[in-house]
């Protein structure tokens, strides 16, 4: 297992990849309330783009991008999935089996911060007990229309146990970070369930098909 800040370089992929030449899959999901900028998030790390113009997201979309940590090549999976409530039972299918989860509000919007702890809970329900989270507060380049501080977001992720981060699609501020850090928070996991019993073998994660026969996932995370 590569160690943490290990990660070397990265290439990006389209929205479907037949290159099945890996070591491991991460399946990321990026969760939170529609028009946070999830979906702005996802083209900014993985083509380096942006675009101001707002459509919402019907259901649930992914791209693909490959990082290196170390020796080992990383294929994340990484899920934009709809805020809006009408879709909610099609993107909570897509908890199971995911590794880990951006979980993200609006610094401008109040009601996207205060449904954090509700997606805590939909994570909690839906998802492994061993997914990770990051918590991260999106449009930090909108200052002037800020409404919750830097302090407050902090201290919700502080309570609820995450790793933090305040980000801009647009100015390309903390994406990579973000990703790296989830990444990272993975693979310490891997390595620390390997630690605990070295005769398991390490998952290579979930291929690209999605599949809807899993067992039920275990009520828990890290939330």
């Amino acid at each position: 297992m590569a160690q943490p800040g290990a990660a070397q370089s990265t290439t990006a992929a389209g929205s479907g990849s037949g290159d099945q030449n890996f070591d491991y899959m991460f399946k990321l999901l990026i969760i939170g309330n529609s028009s946070v900028g999830k979906t702005s998030f996802l083209f900014r790390y993985c083509d380096d783009s942006f675009t101001s113009a707002f459509v919402s997201t019907v259901g649930i979309d992914f791209k693909v991008k490959t990082v290196f940590r170390g020796d080992k090549r990383v294929k994340l999976q990484i899920w934009d999935t709809a805020g809006q409530e009408r879709y909610r039972t099609i993107t909570t299918a897509y908890y199971r089996g995911a590794m880990g989860f951006i979980l993200m509000y609006d610094i401008t919007n109040e009601e996207s911060f205060n449904s954090v702890q509700d997606w805590c809970t939909q994570i909690k329900t839906y998802s492994w007990e061993n997914a990770q989270v990051v918590l991260v507060g999106n449009k930090c380049d909108m200052e002037d229309e800020r409404v919750i501080s830097l302090d407050r977001g902090r201290q919700l992720a502080d309570q609820l146990g995450l790793e933090f981060f305040e980000t801009s699609a647009k100015e390309n501020i903390n994406v990579k970070a973000v990703f790296e850090k989830l990444v990272e928070i993975i693979c310490n996991k891997m390595a620390e369930s390997l630690d605990n019993d070295p005769t398991q073998n390490q998952p290579k994660g979930q291929r690209l098909e999605q599949t809807t026969t899993q067992k039920p996932p275990s009520q828990q995370c890290n939330c």
